[in-house]
């Protein structure tokens, strides 16, 4: 998913989003583990989209509540 998608989605959107997203890089670990991916890189690069996820929904909670207490 890109920034501009990510910054997109509604806070819901993306707690369902952050959720697949980690179950998908568990499992590509524990695949990994077991038996070498072919693509190991995919494995650094599913773990920064969580975390560029997690940011934006972080700015989206600090905005909310800023919102909220005016």
């Amino acid at each position: 998913m890109k920034k501009e998608e990510i910054k997109e989605l509604s806070i819901q959107e993306l707690k369902a989003a952050i959720e697949a997203a980690e179950k998908a890089y568990r499992e590509l670990k524990v695949a990994h583990a077991i038996s070498p991916i072919d693509n190991p890189a995919k494995i650094t690069k599913d773990r920064r989209e969580i975390a560029r996820m997690k940011t934006v929904l972080r700015q989206k909670e600090i905005a909310a509540q800023a919102e909220a207490s005016k």
